[in-house]
């Protein structure tokens, strides 16, 4: 048994973690340890971390923070995936992860310090990372330039032929 202190590190830690700004709530019942691990590995790889956690502590540690309606009537097992990142690659792999694992489910989820609902939680799966939104903008900025450097060069090209043009049919004369 944990005494008062490893208890109140323990609060203090999941209090912490529940600070962060991208948080989702799962049901992990019926999974195999197999696949727990490949979850685990599945969340890694997102850039997030896993725990498995207990509701009441949750709930506690979650008290006047954003997190808090997230706890509002849970039951069941539960854990949680969260990080500090990119909230659509991890909504991503546990999406993916849950499609393969229907053991696997949603529970809640906060997302920049947002309690969203579950059926969100697919919607910012589809969405493209962060990584590809900024490539999108940065194509489009650079396209936009592009096009007008272009469109310069062609005024000058077209000057410069009418100018040659002149030049060799004696228009200009000195």
């Amino acid at each position: 048994m944990k005494n008062k202190s490893d208890k109140q590190k323990d609060l203090e830690s999941l209090r912490k973690e529940l600070s962060l700004p991208n948080v989702f709530l799962t049901g992990f019942e019926k999974l195999t340890v197999a696949q727990d691990f490949d979850l685990r590995k599945t969340v890694r790889g997102a850039g997030g971390r896993y725990k498995v956690i207990k509701n009441n502590l949750a709930a506690k540690a979650a008290e006047g923070s954003a997190a808090a309606p997230m706890f509002d009537r849970l039951t069941g097992m539960t854990s949680m995936a969260y990080t500090s990142g990119d909230p659509v690659a991890l909504a991503k792999a546990l999406t993916a992860y849950a499609k393969a694992n229907p053991a696997f489910t949603f529970k809640a989820g906060m997302v920049e310090g947002r309690v969203i609902h579950v059926s969100s939680i697919q919607d910012l799966a589809n969405m493209p990372s962060k990584e590809e939104l900024i490539a999108k903008v940065m194509f489009l900025i650079s396209s936009s330039a592009q096009r007008l450097a272009v469109t310069l060069n062609g005024v000058v090209r077209n000057l410069a032929v009418v100018l040659d043009q002149a030049i060799k049919e004696n228009k200009f004369k000195a």
